[in-house]
């Protein structure tokens, strides 16, 4: 006996992986903002908070119930959509100015870690890095929901 499944393989064109993001109140947050800017698809890494830690979802108000997430290393995802290309976006803290970046269409956006940044496996899936220009040389960093919002601002803003 012989069985085919055929099962349709949806396109997303602006994903957000985040890499090991720890702190509820900023998964929760970026569960948010990504619901907000219509973000397609949420993908978190194996290491991230739990979607379902109380304080992840009472920080995305409601959120987790409208948009669509699943937790799988960045690669295993690449792997699992190969027929369509998506170009990744790193946000780091050496890389081009992102408003005077030209984007793809079909992205992934990738947050890293709120102490440590993107981890070297993931940096190494990384095809554009990118960087939010600061105005002060005193701060280290901005907070990881925080640079989520900058950058789906800009690219909602550019309406792509």
């Amino acid at each position: 006996m012989k069985i085919l499944n055929l099962v349709r393989i949806p396109i997303f064109s602006t994903i957000v992986y985040l890499d090991n993001i720890s702190d509820p109140g900023n998964m929760g947050t970026i569960m948010r903002t990504c619901e907000w800017f219509g973000v397609d698809l949420l993908v978190a890494s194996e290491n991230c908070v739990d979607f379902y830690n109380p304080k992840v979802v009472q920080a995305s108000m409601g959120s987790i119930l409208r948009l669509n997430y699943i937790q799988m290393e960045l690669k295993e995802f690449i792997d699992t959509v190969s027929p369509v290309k998506y170009s990744t976006y790193g946000m780091v803290l050496n890389g081009e100015n992102i408003y005077n970046y030209d984007f793809d269409v079909n992205r992934i956006i990738i947050i890293g870690n709120e102490s440590n940044g993107i981890s070297e496996e993931t940096l190494d899936l990384i095809n554009n890095k990118i960087t939010i220009p600061t105005k002060s040389a005193d701060i280290e960093s901005l907070n990881a929901a925080i640079s989520t919002s900058v950058i789906l601002s800009e690219l909602a803003r550019r309406d792509i």
